[in-house]
């Protein structure tokens, strides 16, 4: 994939590059307390993707992270929101403009509700032609679309303006990064404050569904040139900035709020499964908790009712970086593969077939 450099793309890799010599005479930011934009990013979080038949936890490597990216010829599909124009040739009384509702439907001159969300232009089509063809001889349509208001990605944390971002065309990571604004720290050197410029993140977690979360060494991967800084998103990702030096943890599955938590010194692996809300139903009364930690590779499964005793919370020690995985109920062949990673990119990929013990 090409760098698209926008404006906005270049800045960061001009800034990204300079910061390599500037932190060499900068103190680090000290750690802050997490704003409340980022402590709970996944509250928002879309349904998550098809599930493949098999369970798997995985920790892959940077060809796993170009998986993870959108073909660059991938066809949108049309969402929520989304204004469109239909036109029927030789039909007239038939065209003009829709939009389609919250709940994926649109609404047809004699035939009715049509469901087209989550449709490519042709799926949508012949969506449409089939519920006509009970009224028409041979009708056909083409869909435009004019408005792609379902076109969003949201940005939280470490960012000016956190929130959802529209794109008519596909969203990439630098530019919804650029777009929610970098925050310009204050450093001190030798007791002087100084101002260093809007700082590129060093790393970001990108949120797809509830079950798959991809952590981005973005200032590495901008000063060693990696195109996959400026990565294709879909629509509904979350892409959580973290503070500098921010420690949070990854929580997923069958977990009220999925997403970031954010660690404190007093946080156990009881308090963090708390504030994310666990566990909702579909993960039984006890559970099987993962936790991958990143920096080792270790993939730790302990049972929910253990961590309810005092031993049980002194037991477990979770650090920043980790990504906690509670599957659904019946989830016991989980296989973990652990590869040496790029240092460029970490992807951690967890998936769970449905079922119930």
């Amino acid at each position: 994939m090409k760098f698209r450099y926008s404006h906005i793309q270049l800045t960061c890799v001009a800034l990204a590059m300079g910061l390599s010599a500037a932190c060499t005479h900068a103190q680090e930011p000290a750690a802050q307390p997490p704003s409340a934009s980022s402590a709970s990013p996944a509250s928002n979080l879309a349904a998550a993707d098809a599930q493949p038949n098999d369970p798997t936890l995985t920790l892959r490597n940077q060809k796993a992270l170009e998986s993870f990216e959108p073909r660059e010829d991938e066809e949108y599909r049309l969402g929520a929101g989304d204004e469109i124009t239909l036109d029927f040739p030789g039909r007239p009384e038939l065209a003009g403009p829709n939009t389609i509702g919250p709940d994926g439907l649109i609404s047809l001159k004699v035939a009715g509700k049509v469901r087209i969300a989550d449709l490519t232009r042709d799926e949508a089509a012949k969506a449409i032609t089939d519920a006509l063809s009970k009224y028409y001889t041979d009708p056909n349509v083409t869909v435009i679309i004019t408005k792609f208001t379902s076109n969003r990605v949201r940005v939280i944390g470490y960012v000016q303006h956190p929130g959802e971002i529209p794109f008519e065309g596909t969203p990439t990571l630098l530019d919804a990064i650029g777009r929610a604004g970098l925050i310009t720290p204050q450093v001190t050197a030798n007791g002087v404050p100084s101002n260093i410029g809007p700082s590129v993140p060093e790393t970001c977690t990108i949120y797809r569904g509830n079950s798959t979360a991809v952590q981005v060494d973005l200032r590495e991967m901008l000063l060693t040139g990696n195109s996959l800084a400026d990565m294709r998103l879909r629509r509904n990702d979350i892409v959580f900035v973290p503070e500098p030096k921010h420690l949070f943890v990854s929580v997923l599955g069958q977990v009220g709020k999925p997403g970031s938590v954010p660690l404190t010194p007093e946080s156990t692996l009881t308090s963090v499964l708390a504030d994310a809300g666990c566990c909702t139903d579909p993960g039984g009364f006890n559970p099987k908790i993962h936790i991958v930690q990143r920096s080792s590779g270790k993939d730790i499964v302990v049972e929910y009712k253990k961590l309810l005793t005092l031993a049980g919370q002194k037991e477990y020690t979770i650090h920043a970086g980790d990504v906690i995985y509670v599957p659904v109920s019946g989830f016991n062949k989980a296989a973990a593969v652990f590869q040496k990673v790029s240092p460029a990119a970490t992807l951690i990929s967890i998936a769970a077939v449905a079922g119930v013990i």
